[in-house]
C-alpha cells in the first residue's frame, strides 16, 4: 500500500495536469480522504497522503464548498488522532490552512474556519507537556505559523484576541517566545491598521482594542475586516509616508507605549531575522500612530547602528525613511552612509552583500530628502567624492561589482558638476580604456559584455564631454576593425544610446565612423567572416537617413564583382542574403535618389550572376520594384514585411500594382518565430569507428601466451591506427525533430528545413549545417545524424536554430533550445582492428595501465567506492559497462572497462567487490577527465543503489 501511494503521490507531483486527466478531482481527492482516514494506514503514509493538500489545495479544492467539506474530513481526522502522533497532527493544521485559505473560506467565515481558529488558539493555549519530551513545543509552533499565514491573508482576522495572544507572549518562557511576539506584533499592526479605517476612532477604541474589549465591535463589523486586501498591508513605509494612515489619539498612549516598549526590551533574544520582521512591524504602527514619539526605538539604535546583520541594517534604514530627523541626528546620518561605504568594499562580505549596501547608498532616505521618493537613483548630499572615492572600479572587480561602482562614482562626479577637466570623470575613462584593453588581448564573453555595459554606463553621464565621446568613437572602430565578431555588440550600444540619448548625435558619428573604416578595408585582407560582420554592421548604418550611403554602395559593389570577389560565383546564400538586407534598407533611405544608379547595377548583378536561385529571385524583385514603383510606394511595398504576420496594411496611397505585391513582399523577409516550433531530441548515441584491417600475421599467433615483446608489438599495432588525423576521431550523436507543444496550425507542416548548430566552446570542431526535407506534425519523425569531431572529450552544448519554408510559402527563422552533449555520449569502445580477440585487448588494457601508472604530466589515477551489492553490480556492468567491456562479464572478481574518447583519450576502470564497498580504480591519460568520470560514476551508482534500495 505505501509503495503504491509513493509511485502516485510521485506521478501527481511530477504533472498534476497530466495525472487528473486519467481520473478526476473529485475522484482522486476522495481517494486520498478515505486513506487518511483508513485506521490500517501507518502514519508515516498519512503523512505522506497530505502532501497534495499542502501544495496542491487549489487544484484539489477548485470551490469553495469542496474545501469545506475537505476541512471538515481533516477536522475530523485531527481530532480522532492520537496525541503521540505529532508529526502527522502538524501536517494535518497545515493541510488545513492551506485549503482554507485557498478557498477563501476563511475570508468568508465558514463554519470549518472558525472552528479551525478555534483549535488553532486552543492549541497555542495549552501549555502542558505530558510526555515531557516537547511535543506540544512542536505542535504549538505550528499552530503559531498557522495563526500567522491566517493573519496574514485576512488581516484582522485575530484583532479581537490581541489581549489574548499578549497574554501568551508573556507566558511563554521557551524557545516559542520568538514565535508568540512575532504572532503578536503582525496581529497588533494590523489591528491598528484596521482603527485608522475606521470612522472616528481614537485614543478609546485603542484603548478597548489592548484590552480585549472589543469582541462585539470588531464582530459588528467582521465582512469589512476580512474584506480588506492583504496586499495593501504589506509594508506601509516603502513609498512616500504622506501615505500612511494616521489613528488620532491624542498624547495619552500609555497602554500601547508600554506594549512597545516591551516588546522592544525583548527583542534582542530574537534571531536577526524575526527581529528585522518585528521592528518593521513596530516602525509601522509607531507611524500610524502620532501619539507614540519615534524616540521610542532610541535606545535600540546603538545596537543596530553597530550591526552585522544584513536584514537589521535594511530594517534600520526603513526606520531611517519613515521618521528620518524625528529619530536620527545628522551624527547618525552621516555614521549610517560611512558603514555603507565600508560594507560595499569590506573584502570579508559576499558579493551579493556588497551590491546590497551600494544600492541602499543609491536609495538612501536622507533627513533633508532632495527628491520626492520617486524609487530613483540618487545620491544623498553627505556623500563626498572623497568618502566614496574608496568605491573606484578596477579591473579586478567582478562584472557585478564594476558596473555598480561605476554607476555611483559617475553619478558622485556629475553631482559635483564635474565638467571633465576633474579627476573623476578622467580616472573613470582610464578605467574604461584598461577594461577596452582587455577586450583586444582576447578577454572572455564575460569581460567583451562587462566593457560594453560600462562603455553605456560611462557614455550616458558623460557623453557631453566632447573629448572622452570623440575619443571613445575612434577606439571603438579601432577595435571593431581588429575584432570583427563584435559587431552585435557595437550595433546594441548604438541602439540603446540612441533610445536614452535621444538628443545625443554619439551613435551616428559612432555608425558613420564604423562605416568609413569598414568601407577602407583593403578586400585582399577581408576574410568570409569579417565580410559577414561588416554587411551586417552596413545593415544597420544604412538605418541612419542623415548618414551618405555611396561609400556603402561602392563596398558592397566591389565584394559581388568576379574581379574582386567569388561571392556571386561561390553562391552563399548567407552572404548573399545579408548584402540583400543591406540593399533593402537602402531601398527605403531618405537619399535613394542619389544612390539610385549604383543601387540598381548592383541588384542587376545580383540577379544575372550569382550561383543561388533564391539571391537571384530576391534581387530581381528588388530590382523591379526599384525601377517600376515611386519612393512613397517602394517604402510603403517593404514596409509591408515587416508588420505583423497576417495583418492587412491599408494605405491609401498604394496603387493597385502595390497592392498585388504584398505577398511577394512578404515573401521576401525571413520572418522570426516568437518560441521554438520544433526541438531536436537525442534517441541514442552511435561511435562509428575507423579501423584498420589487420590480418592475423600482423598479430601474435597465440594469445594465451603472449611474452612482453608480443605485448609491445600489441601497444604499436594499436597506436599505429592513430597515424591516419581521421582514424576515430569522430563521434555520431541521432536526433529526432520533434514538434514542440505549441499547437499552431501554421506550423504542422515545414519543408525544406536547414539546421545551422554553434559551439558555446572550442572542444569540438565547427559543424556542417544539416538539411531535412520535411517535418509533418502527424508524420513519421525525421532522425538526424549529428557528426562531432572532438578536440577535448568534454561535455558541451551547442547552440541550434533553422530556417524553414512553410506551406503557404513563407520562410522562417526560429531558435531552438539548446543541445546538451552529455559526458558519457562522447564514449566509444576500443577502436581495436577486427583480427583482434580478447587476450590481445587485455594485454592492450595491461600496458596502457602500466603506462599510465608510471608516467607522469597528463596521465592520473584515482578510486571511486560506493555501496553495491554483487546483483547491483552485475545489473550495472550489463547496463552500462557492457559495449565497453574488456574481460569476461562472468569473471567478477574484477572487471576491466575500457572508455576511449576522441580523439585519442582513455579511461581504465578496474572495478572489485570489496567487503567494505565496490571499487572502482580509475586510470586515464588526461587527467582533466577525472571529475566528468567521478560525476558519471556517481549518477550511475546512485540509481542502482535506489533500484535495489
Amino acid at each position: 500500500m505505501a509503495v503504491n501511494w509513493a509511485d502516485r503521490l510521485s506521478a501527481f507531483s511530477l504533472s498534476p495536469t497530466e495525472f487528473l486527466s486519467g481520473t478526476t478531482v473529485d475522484a482522486f481527492l476522495a481517494e486520498l480522504l478515505r486513506e487518511i482516514r483508513d485506521d490500517r494506514a501507518s502514519y508515516a503514509v498519512k503523512v505522506l497522503l497530505l502532501s497534495p493538500l499542502c501544495e496542491y489545495p487549489h487544484l484539489l479544492c477548485p470551490s469553495d464548498s469542496v474545501g469545506e467539506e475537505t476541512a471538515l474530513e481533516l477536522m475530523s481526522v485531527f481530532a480522532q488522532c492520537p496525541p503521540k502522533f505529532v508529526q502527522f497532527r502538524g501536517h494535518v493544521l497545515l493541510a488545513l490552512t492551506s485549503v482554507l485559505v485557498c478557498t477563501s473560506c476563511m475570508s468568508s467565515r465558514s463554519p470549518a474556519s472558525q472552528d479551525f481558529l478555534d483549535v488553532l488558539l486552543e492549541i497555542s493555549q495549552n501549555t502542558v507537556d505530558l510526555h515531557g519530551d516537547g511535543l506540544s513545543h512542536s505542535l504549538r509552533n505550528i499552530a503559531c505559523d498557522c495563526l500567522r499565514e491566517l493573519e496574514s491573508c485576512s488581516p484582522g482576522l485575530l484583532s479581537q484576541h490581541v489581549e489574548l495572544l499578549d497574554g501568551l507572549r508573556h507566558r511563554e518562557t521557551s524557545h516559542l517566545h520568538q514565535a508568540y511576539a512575532g504572532l503578536y506584533t503582525l496581529v497588533l499592526r494590523n489591528a491598528v491598521y484596521q482603527l485608522t479605517q475606521e470612522t472616528g476612532a481614537g485614543g478609546e477604541q485603542l484603548k478597548s482594542l489592548l484590552g480585549g474589549n472589543t469582541v462585539v465591535a470588531w464582530e459588528a463589523d467582521r465582512d469589512s475586516i476580512l474584506s480588506k486586501d492583504s496586499g495593501v498591508l504589506s509594508s506601509l513605509i516603502l513609498g512616500p509616508m504622506g501615505s500612511v494612515p494616521t489613528l488620532q489619539t491624542g498624547p495619552d498612549c500609555k497602554e500601547l507605549r508600554s506594549i512597545l516598549s516591551s516588546l522592544l526590551e525583548e527583542s534582542y533574544l530574537l534571531t536577526p531575522l524575526c527581529q528585522a520582521a518585528l521592528l518593521h512591524r513596530l516602525t509601522e504602527v509607531v507611524a500610524m500612530v502620532p501619539g507614540i514619539p519615534p524616540a521610542i526605538f532610541r535606545a535600540q539604535l546603538l545596537r543596530l547602528l553597530g550591526t552585522s546583520k544584513v536584514c537589521l541594517f535594511h530594517t534600520t534604514l526603513l526606520m531611517k525613511c519613515a521618521f528620518t530627523d524625528s529619530l536620527f541626528s545628522a551624527e547618525d546620518e552621516l555614521f549610517m552612509l560611512k558603514r555603507l561605504v565600508v560594507l560595499s568594499q569590506h573584502p570579508l562580505l559576499t558579493t551579493a552583500d556588497k551590491l546590497f549596501y551600494i544600492d541602499c547608498i543609491l536609495h538612501f532616505p536622507e533627513n533633508r530628502p532632495i527628491s520626492c521618493g520617486d524609487g530613483d537613483e540618487a545620491l544623498p548630499v553627505l556623500l563626498t567624492p572623497q568618502l566614496a572615492s574608496v568605491l573606484m572600479p578596477t579591473v579586478f572587480n567582478d562584472s557585478a561589482t564594476l558596473l555598480t561602482r561605476l554607476n555611483l562614482m559617475s553619478l558622485v562626479y556629475l553631482e559635483e558638476g564635474d565638467d571633465g577637466e576633474g579627476k573623476g570623470p578622467a580616472y573613470l575613462y582610464e578605467h574604461l580604456t584598461a577594461l577596452l584593453h582587455i577586450v583586444e588581448s582576447r578577454g572572455s564573453r564575460e569581460n567583451i559584455v562587462t566593457f560594453f555595459r560600462a562603455t553605456f554606463l560611462f557614455l550616458m553621464y558623460f557623453c557631453q564631454i566632447e573629448s572622452y565621446s570623440s575619443s571613445l568613437v575612434e577606439k571603438l572602430c579601432e577595435l571593431y576593425v581588429h575584432h570583427t565578431h563584435l559587431a552585435p555588440h557595437l550595433i546594441s550600444l548604438a541602439d540603446y544610446i540612441q533610445d536614452r540619448l535621444s538628443e545625443s548625435n554619439w551613435a551616428e558619428r559612432l555608425l558613420q565612423a564604423m562605416q568609413r573604416a569598414i568601407t577602407e578595408v583593403s578586400l585582399t585582407q577581408l576574410t568570409l567572416p569579417d565580410l559577414h560582420s561588416h554587411l551586417k554592421m552596413l545593415g544597420r548604418v544604412a538605418e541612419e537617413g542623415k548618414i551618405p550611403q555611396q561609400s556603402t554602395l561602392r563596398f558592397l559593389y566591389s565584394i559581388i564583382t568576379p574581379s574582386s570577389s567569388t561571392l556571386c560565383m561561390s553562391g552563399d546564400w548567407h552572404l548573399g542574403n545579408r548584402v540583400l538586407a543591406v540593399c533593402r534598407r537602402l531601398l527605403v533611405h531618405p537619399s535613394l535618389d542619389s544612390v539610385l544608379v549604383p543601387l540598381a547595377d548592383i541588384l542587376q548583378h545580383l540577379t544575372c550572376h550569382h550561383g543561388d536561385i533564391d539571391i537571384q529571385d530576391h534581387a530581381r524583385l528588388y530590382y523591379t520594384l526599384l525601377t517600376t514603383l515611386s519612393q512613397e510606394k517602394l517604402a510603403g511595398v517593404l514596409a509591408r514585411g515587416a508588420t505583423e504576420r497576417g495583418r492587412q496594411i491599408k494605405t491609401r496611397s498604394l496603387s493597385c500594382i502595390v497592392a498585388e505585391s504584398e505577398g511577394l513582399t512578404r515573401a521576401l523577409t525571413i520572418h522570426r518565430t516568437e518560441k521554438a516550433v520544433f526541438s531536436v531530441v537525442v534517441v541514442n548515441s552511435e561511435t562509428h569507428q575507423h579501423t584498420h584491417a589487420m590480418s592475423e600475421s600482423d598479430l601474435p599467433q597465440n594469445d594465451a601466451d603472449n611474452n612482453p615483446d608480443d605485448a609491445n608489438i600489441i601497444l604499436e599495432a594499436y597506436r599505429g591506427q592513430f597515424n591516419d588525423p581521421d582514424f576515430a576521431s569522430e563521434i555520431t550523436l541521432s536526433y529526432q525533430l520533434v514538434h514542440t507543444q505549441a499547437n499552431d496550425c501554421c506550423f504542422d507542416q515545414l519543408f525544406s528545413i536547414r539546421l545551422h548548430f554553434s559551439l558555446t566552446d572550442d572542444h569540438y570542431e565547427e559543424l556542417s549545417d544539416l538539411s531535412i526535407p520535411c517535418l509533418f506534425r502527424e508524420g513519421p519523425l525525421p532522425v538526424v545524424k549529428l557528426r562531432l569531431k572532438p578536440r577535448q572529450p568534454f561535455p558541451t552544448t551547442l547552440q541550434a536554430s533553422a530556417i524553414f519554408t512553410t506551406q503557404d510559402g513563407l520562410s522562417w527563422h526560429t531558435v531552438l533550445p539548446a543541445i546538451c552533449v552529455a559526458f558519457q555520449q562522447v564514449f566509444a569502445p576500443l577502436p581495436a582492428p577486427s583480427a583482434w580477440g580478447r587476450s590481445s585487448k587485455l594485454i592492450l588494457f595491461e600496458r596502457l595501465w602500466d603506462e599510465i601508472c608510471s608516467e607522469s604530466g597528463d596521465c592520473a589515477v584515482s578510486l571511486f567506492c560506493c555501496q553495491l551489492e554483487d546483483a547491483a553490480l552485475s545489473s550495472l556492468s550489463e547496463k552500462h559497462f557492457l559495449p565497453y567491456l574488456i574481460s569476461d562479464l562472468s569473471h567478477k572478481e574484477e572487471l576491466k572497462v575500457l572508455f576511449f574518447l576522441p580523439p585519442q583519450s582513455h579511461v581504465l576502470l578496474r572495478i572489485k567487490l570489496e567487503e567494505d564497498a565496490a571499487h572502482f580504480n580509475i586510470a586515464t591519460d588526461k587527467w582533466q577527465l577525472l571529475p566528468h568520470i567521478n560525476s558519471y560514476l556517481l549518477t550511475i551508482t546512485s540509481s542502482q543503489e535506489d533500484a535495489h534500495s
